[in-house]
């Protein structure tokens, strides 16, 4: 089955996508993204994604060539044409192509890119058994909550991890957690599930609320407020949750378990929800 490209309106085999060397988003990561996946063939939470994709559109004042509804009509063509089992959409999107200056051009033209892949799910292994990382500083800029492009320090983190054998880099910022490079990061202590808040230092993820929203119904307490690294620590339990991680119980940190090092009972009802909820 073929993986599928897409180019301003066009689409296309993922081979043929040509991109100036000019476009912005090469030259500045001046641009945003999204990630879908499918279950069943039938795009998860797409609207969720798609309603992030315009709030970093709108932060960086991005020129949006396609309504929602449109992109919507063309996630579902491209998840069509690939055919797979299931499948993983990266959406792209950037202020186009102009010679190069920082300063935004008069004349802005986006540049509007999806692929659309095979999705091969995690070992089921992992979820079982729980995984590891390591901590690193977190030298990320001022806005977290904006996905653009600008992924240079959570490449540099999932590079450490890769060294240290570890599935996760989870990042710490004046003592304080984060997320991690490529998920969001929740604890359990005394049988609430915690998580760092809102704001401009995490992107929250769709992944994130679901969870959070199964905690609540599930009448597990939930707490949105700041996690010291201790804290993480000497949790009861870890988890990270993301796109494509989905529901990850985190059993060690830096060498040390958490908790019992193996998944816990909230984290293991939790991903059963999770798994339950997908519909």
């Amino acid at each position: 089955m073929p993986d599928i490209g897409f180019l301003n309106g066009r689409f296309m085999a993922l081979e043929d996508v040509k991109i100036s060397v000019e476009d912005r988003g090469f030259q500045f990561g001046d641009g945003v993204y999204e990630v879908v996946r499918t279950y069943g063939g039938t795009p998860f939470r797409l609207q969720e994604h798609l309603q992030r994709l315009q709030r970093s559109v709108q932060a960086l004042a991005l020129p949006m060539p396609f309504t929602l509804d449109e992109w919507s009509d063309f996630v579902r063509e491209g998840v069509k044409r690939a055919g797979y089992s299931e499948h993983k959409i990266y959406i792209q999107i950037t202020r186009g192509v102009s010679p190069r200056d920082h300063a935004f051009p008069g004349h802005q033209n986006a540049t509007c890119v999806m692929t659309v892949r095979e999705l091969r799910a995690l070992d089921p292994a992992l979820r079982r058994s729980g995984v590891s990382a390591i901590t690193t500083p977190d030298l990320r800029w001022g806005r977290c909550d904006i996905k653009s492009l600008n992924l240079l320090p959570n490449v540099l983190a999932r590079q450490q991890a890769k060294e240290a054998g570890v599935f996760e880099a989870v990042f710490v910022r004046n003592d304080i957690v984060t997320e991690g490079a490529v998920s969001n990061v929740m604890i359990v202590s005394k049988g609430r599930l915690c998580t760092a808040p809102e704001d401009a230092r995490i992107l929250s993820g769709v992944t994130r609320r679901l969870v959070l929203d199964l905690a609540r119904k599930a009448g597990i307490g939930v707490q949105e407020r700041d996690i010291l690294l201790d804290e993480l620590r000497a949790a009861d339990e870890a988890l990270l949750t993301g796109t494509t991680v989905e529901v990850l119980p985190l059993v060690r940190l830096d060498g040390r378990p958490i908790g019992g090092g193996a998944p816990g009972p909230v984290t293991t009802r939790l991903a059963g929800s999770f798994g339950d909820g997908r519909a």
